[in-house]
């Protein structure tokens, strides 16, 4: 009986070492340890033994059945920790590919785009890209681009201003900025000024919230010829070669004299009428689209920084501003311009 509870040791250590997982373990336990195992069956029938045998079979299968316990409890542990390994690399997820469905690369917003647009063509021209508060000082706003006391830009109807203070507001246009710039750098100076600008309209062509680029350019020599010159370039490269500048006469408190300046029409090639005979509805008929306002810089202008070496005696030259969401209206053809900011995707990813 020894001879056998040895040979059961023997054979379980070896099984129990070579199982490969823990379906097999299992297996294993109820083949040495089980209720109908041979090991069980003779601690069973130790009482049926002679009495000089219970002590020796005893002892001894109880020794053999801890041992295989024991081998099986590591045996497990070992098994658990490699089976979990593996399961855990068959179900690893990429948390950096896209979901499913994969959602859309989202891009940038149009306005951000026609900003850009513009920014790139001016910069190419030789202008710096400068920036300003969007809260601005009244001087700054208004005074020091010769705005009297009383212009009706100044009055509550048209004009953000901070309840705490009547001499602060949010900035009407980027004009401010030409006067920052002025007076931190002589000239020549040659720069535009992006950003957002704040007046209290709301229609499909106006909103209390809107970006406007403003160029500047003072120097020796600078007339009206070079802002036609300029001009003809910024929208030739913005809305498409075979574009012409026109400026007409109009008025501005910080540009004399000052014009409003036109494209041709690049739907009907300025001629007002479209290829089937029909007037142009771009145009309105007259071959010519409105785009923005410019003028030579008013001496008065100069005069507020002219301990920057601004003399107007000495230097001119000429200052020009659009609105960005007209431009790019009239690029997309986007009738309204409140669906810019409604932030429908519908309306957005036409632009993708």
């Amino acid at each position: 009986m020894l001879e056998r509870i040895e040979e059961i040791r023997v054979e379980g250590s070896a099984a129990i070492e070579a199982a490969a997982g823990t379906a097999e373990l299992e297996e294993l336990r109820v083949r040495y340890l089980g209720r109908k195992a041979e090991l069980t069956a003779i601690l069973r029938g130790i009482a049926e033994l002679p009495a000089e045998e219970r002590g020796k079979v005893g002892g001894s299968a109880n020794k053999v059945r801890k041992e295989l316990e024991a081998l099986l409890e590591s045996r497990a542990e070992i098994l658990d920790a490699s089976e979990l390994e593996s399961q855990l690399a068959e179900d690893r997820v990429d948390v950096t590919l896209p979901g499913a469905p994969a959602r859309p690369v989202g891009h940038i917003h149009l306005i951000t785009r026609t900003t850009r647009q513009i920014e790139d063509v001016m910069v190419g021209l030789g202008y710096r890209v400068m920036e300003g508060p969007e809260v601005e000082h009244d001087y700054y706003n208004f005074t020091a681009l010769n705005h009297p006391p009383g212009h009706p830009a100044r009055m509550l109807q048209d004009t953000f201003y901070v309840q705490s203070d009547p001499e602060v507001l949010l900035r009407t246009h980027t004009s401010p900025v030409q006067i920052r710039s002025m007076e931190a750098q002589s000239p020549p100076i040659f720069m535009i000024a992006p950003g957002k600008v704040y007046r209290r309209d709301s229609d499909a062509t106006h909103s209390p919230m809107f970006h406007q680029v403003e160029g500047l350019a003072i120097g020796e020599g600078i007339t009206l010829a070079d802002l036609q010159g300029t001009l003809d370039e910024m929208l030739r490269a913005i809305f498409g070669a075979g574009r012409k500048a026109r400026m007409r006469p109009h008025f501005f408190p910080f540009t004399e004299p000052s014009v409003e300046f036109d494209v041709s029409c690049f739907q009907c090639e300025g001629t007002g009428t479209l290829v089937d005979g029909a007037r142009c509805n771009l145009c309105k008929g007259i071959g010519w689209i409105e785009v923005g306002g410019a003028g030579m810089v008013d001496p008065n202008v100069l005069g507020f920084v002219e301990s920057n070496g601004y003399d107007p005696e000495r230097v001119q030259g000429f200052a020009f501003g659009m609105g960005v969401e007209r431009i790019a209206m009239l690029r997309h053809g986007v009738p309204d311009l409140r669906r810019f900011f409604d932030n429908d995707v519908r309306v957005l990813e036409q632009f993708a």
